[in-house]
């Protein structure tokens, strides 16, 4: 047995690497990256957002969704408007495009459901619980980080 099978961090790596691996071969056929497909389900089910908010929801700096939504807006897939008040806020809407796909990308939601192995729907509740906790407790960790040795 390999030391990292016995590595929390390191099954966790593994998991992420291919759970992306899947929605890489699934958005494929779409020209779809993962995170473009967060952007879209986020605002399909959440409606508008600003640059800030989605950032948030996704864990993204703005250097990292900046390009990601304008790479967006050029296949018609979002709009980037900004706001009158302060031009500083921009509001981000799914084009035509974007509102196509919701139907074609349907499917994605079961197929990663069926990926994952479990159950059912209290088993992936309790894994999202957990994956959240751990996530937060991480982000803990890096910003006070015992530096003694």
């Amino acid at each position: 047995m390999a030391v990292t099978d016995e590595m929390v961090c390191f099954s966790l790596y593994a998991a992420t690497r291919a759970t992306t691996q899947a929605y890489r071969s699934l958005l494929e056929p779409w020209g779809l990256t993962y995170p473009q497909y967060l952007v879209l389900v986020t605002l399909w089910l959440e409606g508008d957002q600003t640059v800030s908010s989605l950032g948030e929801h996704l864990q993204l700096d703005s250097g990292t969704l900046s390009p990601l939504l304008k790479r967006m807006e050029q296949g018609g897939l979002v709009r980037r408007v900004r706001q009158s008040p302060d031009e500083r806020v921009v509001t981000v809407t799914v084009d035509e495009r974007g509102r196509e796909l919701r139907a074609e990308l349907a499917h994605i939601p079961a197929r990663i459901a069926a990926g994952t192995g479990l159950p059912n729907e209290l088993s992936a509740a309790a894994l999202i619980d957990t994956l959240q906790r751990l996530t937060a407790t991480m982000h803990a960790v890096s910003a006070h980080p015992d530096t003694r040795r």
